[in-house]
């Protein structure tokens, strides 16, 4: 009989001296932003619970415990093959490397390099070892920026999810805490290994964990207590409708019906939310964040339910309406859906947040004009604080807006349109940063520039921005080719080539010439073939190709200015800076860059969210 081995190991267990494969047809790593920030922050929060800064480091052997889950390994030859579990320790191997970096320089360094990679005759190799994620951990490791322009999507996710784990990651634990959370997260944390020695026995004990496992989930134990609560005539109806819905969910993704759940029951009904210090008790947002069937149950008189006759109207009403829009929500998150288009602009920043807060100010008796009204403020709101932040470069990572978007949404809840407007409107009056009141480098007078992390950023301000000066001069929109809905890859690219020997007429340094031609004044967004073909060439050059491109960069063009009363009338009505360029020198960046920032208060504009109720 084939040997098949479960232990409990520790964080420092698992990874410690061991190399794990994954093989070529299960490469791929698909976590997203909000599966990494979870994972930090239900660390964080069970470290939070004991941690108190006049401790001694030995008292962090008393601290809770915490179980991150199982993984399955296949061995084979002496090799460790994960077939259940990749994510989770691919995931973890980057919370290491990020631990690893915050320690550089200080004396109570916690050694975790063993953790993350060997060293065997010179050469280094990382434990989660996968050959074609090895440049982009190697970089990562180093602290060194890296393009990942071409890269397989699975880098690509690798790379943004380090930076995920970094933003989710608080400042409270960076200083004298770090060392005490790093040796409760080795000691403390523990995953369960569970070691075949075939790739048949692993698979068999992958599926009866995940197909043929007895455990109900959150959702299913929901629906028992409700249905038990519901008069047994009504019981097969109510039933049969509540499984082709969590059915619908589920299609959409694996984790479709708690993701709703939590986004529904946050955006009605949650009133207090956990705070961030030691000794503080989950409140109604934490909850339903871990538990929500169990919540629901507890707070029953809280959400109304009371008779039979509640348990019905919340799950025939309430649970179809909100079901329902939540569904709607995902589709045009997926892809711009006339009237919502700003759902999708918000999914495109990766703003998982959005769909509670969307749902929040909702009510079953609205019409559908109401709804979709209330949709539309609120989205534009969101979209406007998140590219204010972006271009301020502020985070708008999952745990720095948790708190801030639970406010909002405990303050919009139920409001009809008017008033929704009003108090958004006048949220963003009270924002500090905007795209006139900006951060310091927008009072040196740098302004937005591009750098390694917001490339993607950049794309998607400068799409938004092209599409908005194309549309309102008559044009159709495009923006779901400039984003990379169509066949033709579109890049930001600089309008100067990397030649700073064009340029010393200007520039002294080589530094400054490329901080300069770094800020968004000197960018376009192109087709990477125009780059390929262009991109090394002097302006005057590419002055002329620049004609046949999207209309930002036409502008440049002194041809775009004759036959074209669509754009005239435009400019003139918006009274926007655009003129044509036939030499780009150094004050023309600035020009342009004055010019962009203006058609972005276009394009954000707070009065927008007044004028969805006054039309």
């Amino acid at each position: 009989m084939r040997e098949i081995l479960g232990k409990a190991k520790t964080v420092r267990e698992l990874l410690k001296g061991v190399k794990y494969s994954i093989d070529y047809y299960q490469r791929e790593y698909k976590w997203g932003e909000k599966q990494a920030a979870e994972l930090v922050n239900d660390l964080v929060t069970k470290f939070l619970e004991d941690y108190d800064d006049s401790h001694e480091r030995k008292k962090v052997a008393d601290y809770p415990h915490y179980f991150l889950g199982s993984i399955i390994i296949s061995k084979k030859e002496s090799a460790n093959y994960i077939v259940d579990g990749q994510q989770r320790l691919t995931s973890l191997s980057l919370f290491l490397i990020l631990l690893h970096n915050l320690q550089r320089g200080r004396e109570d360094k916690v050694q975790i390099d063993e953790l993350i990679f060997s060293e065997r005759f010179g050469e280094k190799s990382f434990n989660l070892d996968v050959a074609e994620r090895s440049p982009c951990m190697e970089a990562l490791f180093e602290g060194e920026a890296f393009d990942t322009t071409d890269a397989l999507e699975s880098v690509q996710n690798l790379y943004d999810r380090y930076q995920d784990i970094d933003a989710a990651f608080p400042e409270e634990l960076r200083d004298k805490a770090l060392p005490y959370f790093i040796d409760w997260m080795l000691e403390n944390v523990h995953l369960v290994e569970i070691t075949a020695y075939s790739d048949d026995d692993a698979y068999t004990i992958f599926e009866t964990m995940n197909d043929r496992g007895l455990s109900l989930s959150p959702t299913d134990m929901l629906k028992g207590y409700l249905l038990a609560n519901i008069d047994e005539d009504a019981r097969v109806d109510v039933n049969s409708r509540w499984k082709a819905r969590i059915r619908n969910l589920v299609d959409w993704d694996k984790e479709g019906d708690a993701d709703f759940f939590k986004a529904w029951l946050r955006s009605q009904y949650a009133t207090k939310i956990r705070e961030r210090k030691k000794g503080a008790k989950q409140e109604d947002f934490d909850r339903i964040g871990t538990e929500y069937h169990r919540w629901l149950r507890d707070s029953r008189r809280q959400v109304g339910l009371e008779k039979p006759s509640d348990f019905l109207r919340f799950v025939n009403t309430d649970f179809d309406f909100y079901s329902k829009q939540y569904l709607r929500l995902l589709n045009a998150s997926a892809k711009t859906t006339p009237g919502l288009e700003h759902v999708c602009y918000n999914a495109r920043n990766g703003f998982t947040q959005q769909y509670q807060i969307l749902l929040a100010p909702l009510r079953p008796t609205d019409t559908t004009a109401e709804i979709d009204r209330k949709i539309r403020i609120t989205a534009k709101f969101l979209d406007i604080l998140l590219t204010w932040r972006l271009w301020n470069f502020r985070s708008i990572a999952y745990s720095t807006m948790q708190y801030a978007m639970f406010l909002v949404m405990r303050d919009i809840r139920g409001l009809d349109s008017a008033a929704l407007a009003k108090l958004l409107y006048e949220k963003l009056q009270a924002e500090e940063e905007n795209f006139d009141a900006n951060s310091e480098y927008h009072r040196q007078g740098i302004g937005l520039y591009l750098h390694q992390q917001n490339r993607k950023v950049l794309h998607r301000i400068l799409a938004r921005m092209i599409d908005y000066i194309e549309v309102e001069s008559g044009m159709a929109s495009r923006f779901e080719e400039y984003v990379g809905g169509g066949g033709v890859t579109y890049e930001v690219e600089h309008i100067w080539a990397d030649h700073f020997e064009r340029h010393t007429d200007e520039f002294e340094h080589p530094a400054d010439f490329a901080e300069h031609r770094n800020r968004i004044g000197g960018l376009l967004l192109l087709p990477k073939s125009f780059n390929a073909s262009y991109g090394d060439k002097p302006y005057v050059d590419k002055l002329g190709h620049y004609f046949s491109q999207n209309l930002l960069a036409k502008s440049l063009n002194p041809n775009c200015y004759k036959h074209n009363p669509g754009f005239v009338r435009f400019v003139g009505e918006r009274e926007l800076p655009f003129e044509p360029i036939t030499e780009f020198k150094k004050a023309s960046i600035d020009a342009r860059g004055e010019l962009y920032r203006q058609i972005a208060k276009c394009v954000w504009n707070p009065a927008s969210l007044l004028e969805e109720v006054s039309q």
